[in-house]
């Protein structure tokens, strides 16, 4: 399974817990998507944390569940992986665009961007 393929099972996992309150499903995924979920909610705090302070105006809470599960992922991507930070950020925001809104797509750019200046300021190296 390809890397765009195990980040759409990984945000349905996520959506779906998150709408459960935490409760995440028997579901199979992949080892990729596995890893992608895990990876999330053990950072989730610090994320939203990150991801709180960026978002100027916007609680993480007050954001759709979509939106704060796409930036989740991208976020945990930029800070984990070494998944090139272009590559992160065109395809959360090409999620954002089939399953939230053009605005949001825009939200989520440009939070992300953000991330990318602070997390890698020295181009595609991840912060561990």
């Amino acid at each position: 399974m390809t890397r765009p393929e195990a980040r759409v099972q990984a945000l349905e996992v996520l959506y779906e817990a998150e709408q459960r309150d935490g409760t995440i499903a028997a579901a199979h995924v992949t080892a990729r998507a596995q890893r992608v979920i895990e990876g999330v909610l053990e950072h989730e705090e610090a994320i939203d944390a990150v991801v709180g302070r960026l978002s100027k105006r916007w609680s993480i809470d007050r954001m759709p569940v979509i939106d704060r599960v796409l930036l989740r992922l991208g976020a945990w991507e930029l800070l984990h992986t070494d998944t090139p930070t272009a590559v992160v950020i065109s395809e959360v925001v090409g999620l954002a665009g089939i399953y939230s809104t053009q605005r949001s797509g825009h939200f989520i750019n440009g939070v992300l961007g953000a991330l990318a200046e602070e997390a890698r300021p020295e181009g595609d190296e991840p912060v561990t």
